[in-house]
């Protein structure tokens, strides 16, 4: 763990010696942070003598301010904390970085987020539990229409590995700007979720499938037309058949689900309504959808959509930032006659939000 930790300072120090921000690598391990002390309470702590201004960024509403002691160690604690999951970074002179002493990171396209975890008894739903457990498995596979390497990972539910005869529903579950194919584990806990509501027998055993939602490697955002297209495309014409080509899956649109959260929620939108010839589960979770009526347009106008829909779920934060966006959303599939859910719930854009909404769609699905 202290190995770990001292690479993760030297990473850090590489990073910013250009702002004359953190000191290059000492022979010393980076002080302990953070530190959940036993009242919840949390302490912060960031080696940065040459630094003016440190805050934490992502557990309070706003940057807290940290302090520096004369050896150059800045601090602050904070709390008590509710148990579950954080993303924090530190603001230092300006610059979002990574908690060097925590080797916990959230997976991004640009890593600047360290991972608290609070946890208590009992566990919450997102957290492990003594219940049987699935497999996630990594796979680099060579996009057909990209023409490069790329990855997914494909949680398969208990037993999966033993019972040979059985064959499963597959989710496509999709992530949001900046985030990979290994945030919804890494973060967003998709495989406990999953793992704890079989346990309690409010789902049917299925395959979900998790893949970079960056398919336009110039497209930051991921919601222009361009990243769109190619990575529905890179659906169709590699994930599916490589998906059903390994594992046993149950290969039809009845047995087909997707989803994903705000620029995944785009993209699950659009590629499910495009496309019910391959699924007949779709779901949104604090989507991103302006545009979403024009890519939609041929789909929204078939009389026979509502026939071909088991389900069309979205759910979404009062305080998301998007709302007024989905509203309209949601009123273009009125209009259309679309038959659909769209649910406001509390909380923003943000993951204790989504980890909610998989808990609440997938059990759902394939009934």
């Amino acid at each position: 763990m202290k190995a770990a930790a001292l690479a993760l300072a030297l990473y850090a120090s590489l990073l910013y010696t250009g702002h004359n921000i953190i000191q290059t690598a000492r022979a010393e391990v980076p002080p302990d942070s953070p530190v959940v002390l036993p009242d919840h309470r949390v302490t912060f702590r960031l080696e940065a003598p040459r630094a003016t201004v440190v805050k934490l960024r992502g557990i309070e509403r706003v940057p807290v301010a940290l302090k520096k002691d004369e050896k150059g160690i800045w601090s602050v604690t904070i709390g008590p904390l509710r148990h579950g999951i954080y993303g924090y970074s530190f603001i230092v002179d300006g610059e979002a970085m990574i908690d060097p002493s925590n080797a916990q990171m959230k997976p991004e396209r640009d890593p600047e987020t360290s991972v608290l975890e609070v946890i208590t008894n009992p566990p919450l739903f997102y957290q492990w539990q003594q219940v049987p457990h699935g497999t996630v498995h990594l796979h680099e596979y060579e996009s057909n229409t990209l023409k490069r390497l790329r990855r997914l990972r494909v949680y398969t539910p208990p037993g999966y590995e033993k019972n040979l005869e059985g064959h499963y529903p597959v989710l496509f579950l999709s992530h949001g700007t900046g985030d990979t194919e290994a945030t919804w584990t890494e973060f967003g806990r998709a495989h406990f979720i999953m793992d704890n509501l079989l346990a309690r027998k409010k789902i049917t055993p299925m395959l979900v499938v998790m893949m970079d939602g960056h398919a336009d490697l110039h497209d930051e955002e991921g919601i222009d037309s361009r990243n769109l297209d190619e990575w529905e495309a890179d659906l169709l014409q590699s994930v599916i058949p490589l998906v059903d080509e390994e594992y046993r899956t149950l290969p039809d649109r009845d047995h087909r689900a997707i989803c994903g959260l705000s620029m995944g929620g785009i993209q699950s939108l659009s590629t499910g309504l495009r496309h019910t010839e391959m699924f007949a589960w779709i779901g949104g979770m604090s989507a991103w959808v302006p545009g979403a009526e024009q890519r939609c347009a041929v789909a929204l106008k078939d009389t026979a959509l509502n026939d071909k829909l088991h389900l069309l779920w979205n759910q979404m934060g009062r305080d998301d930032p998007y709302m007024k966006n989905f509203k309209e959303f949601d009123t273009t599939l009125a209009k259309h006659n679309v038959k659909h859910t769209f649910k406001i719930t509390e909380g923003d854009h943000s993951w204790p939000v989504w980890r909610d909404y998989l808990s609440e769609f997938s059990p759902l699905l394939f009934k």
